[in-house]
């Protein structure tokens, strides 16, 4: 039996803005993640899915209610999570090489073994012969594999995801998702996906959350039967594919409706 990753238990948050306007982002919301798991979250704009993201790095502590890592409370930054971004959070002076090593050196390893060890990360995810180029001669989906290996090189025992490839072309946003598969099957570290794309959350994920509207809550869970490995490609042509994508699109359109 697997052990809870992340426990969201009936967790509220609140922003207040300058002018004193208090705004409800989640209500009694809650939510486990097993360890090894890959957990998918979509839902409308503004209902609060980057927040749930906030409250398990402990960015965003809840105004009421518990999170949990590996059952403790979330109490301040946990070096067990990484995160990948929507924007590319590399340094745009350094090297792919050196923007991949960065995190073993904050973490206190030797230069030379850091950068080692992120030569063979720019290796596995496919950037070899380009350690020495820099964020602004690289394409979009080659500064997403730079973000790839930045986060996995850390070896995260969790990973959240913020809408990672929402700003890439088709193709290379299918490739990308293969790349992540490929990755997470060698780590199994348990994750957190957030997206607007049904699709994708299928493709990747074995549960997708539906929430509600703002303020967020859960609106729906469906498990994703899909066989592993999984190969993107082939799965979402699958007649099982459009069955759940038409499932949780009906749970999900009149949270979008105007």
């Amino acid at each position: 039996m697997k052990n809870a990753a992340i426990e969201l238990n009936n967790v509220s948050r609140k922003f207040v803005s300058p002018q004193g306007k208090v705004t409800l982002a989640l209500r009694d919301f809650s939510l486990t993640v097993n360890e090894g798991d890959f957990c998918a979250i979509v839902g409308p704009t503004g209902c609060g899915k980057s927040t749930t993201l906030g409250m398990i790095t402990g960015l965003n502590p809840p105004s009421s209610g518990s999170v949990k890592v590996f059952g403790k409370p979330v109490t301040g930054i946990d070096p067990n999570i990484g995160f990948v971004f929507q924007a590319d959070a590399v340094f745009p002076w350094k090297s792919v090489l050196d923007n991949v090593a960065m995190g073993p050196v904050f973490r206190g390893k030797d230069l030379k073994l850091a950068r080692e060890m992120a030569a063979e990360w720019v290796r596995r995810v496919g950037l070899a012969g380009f350690e020495h180029h820099y964020p602004h001669q690289l394409s979009g989906g080659m500064r997403k594999r730079v973000a790839l290996a930045q986060t996995f090189i850390n070896e995260p025992k969790i990973l959240l995801m913020d809408e990672p490839f929402s700003a890439l072309d088709v193709q290379t946003r299918a490739l990308m998702q293969e790349e992540l598969l490929g990755l997470w099957s060698e780590k199994k570290a348990s994750v957190v996906f957030v997206t607007h794309d049904i699709d994708e959350a299928i493709a990747l994920a074995d549960r997708v959350i539906v929430l509600s509207k703002g303020p967020g809550s859960v609106k729906s869970s469906h498990e994703i039967p899909l066989a592993r490995p999984r190969h993107v490609s082939e799965a979402r042509y699958s007649d099982e594919f459009v069955h759940l994508s038409k499932k949780i699109w009906t749970d999900l359109k009149d949270e979008v409706q105007i």
